[in-house]
């Protein structure tokens, strides 16, 4: 019966390497860990009008409409990729949550959905050409005293390629950190994290590699 479904969803779906399909996942596989341990995070920072852009198949947006349900009002899935809102569609309903396509660096973005009290871009930087640009749209989609949770992967740095066949390049751990202090972005307040695995830490220890990063950021 597995193998039926996993036949099934893998032929809508492309395994891209980078792509989450729980259905098709093994419970302790790392990579749906790591991912779930991300909605885990920032499910206390989430409320009001909420955006989780390059959203993925939606089990991450289900999950927080579920989890936040009383402090939600309404939750968009956004995918630039139209067979895979398609199938968080049909298999991730959710009463306050609706899913659509969507480019995050289309500048008419924001004319079709609006703005949104919080906002979560779990690996998403690095796979556009411009993390600024990226940002700045972030920014102009956040509402005053609204919140921004992102991540991304560290790397060799902003235009060094990186190996990955969907990631333009990967930041350094500086070049993350610093972005979020330009004036422009209009962010009050940021914190940093770090992700070792299912692990995220504000403070890094001796001797663990943490691969992964990332900021909350209050408008």
């Amino acid at each position: 019966m597995y193998l039926l479904l996993e036949i099934a969803v893998m032929s809508v779906l492309k395994d891209t390497g980078e792509r989450v399909i729980p259905e098709v996942m093994k419970p302790l596989n790392g990579l749906l860990l790591e991912h779930m341990a991300r909605y885990h995070f920032c499910a206390p920072y989430v409320r009001g009008r909420v955006l989780d852009i390059a959203c993925g198949t939606g089990y991450g947006s289900q999950f927080l409409a579920k989890a936040r349900k009383n402090v939600i009002t309404e939750m968009f899935g956004v995918d630039i990729c139209a067979k895979t809102i398609d199938y968080a569609i049909k298999h991730y309903y959710h009463p306050l949550l609706k899913f659509r396509t969507g480019d995050a660096l289309d500048p008419d973005l924001k004319t079709e959905i609006g703005t949104f009290d919080t906002i979560l871009s779990f690996e998403t930087m690095e796979h556009v050409p411009d993390d600024r640009a990226f940002l700045s749209r972030m920014s102009d989609l956040l509402n005053p005293g609204g919140t921004l949770v992102i991540s991304t992967p560290f790397g060799e740095g902003r235009g060094i390629p990186c190996g990955q066949e969907y990631h333009y390049h990967q930041l350094t751990e500086a070049e993350f950190v610093s972005l979020f202090h330009q004036p422009e972005y209009g962010f009050e307040d940021v914190s940093f994290f770090f992700q070792n695995g299912v692990v995220i830490e504000s403070t890094k220890r001796d001797g663990v590699h943490y691969p992964l990063g990332l900021a909350v950021c209050r408008k």
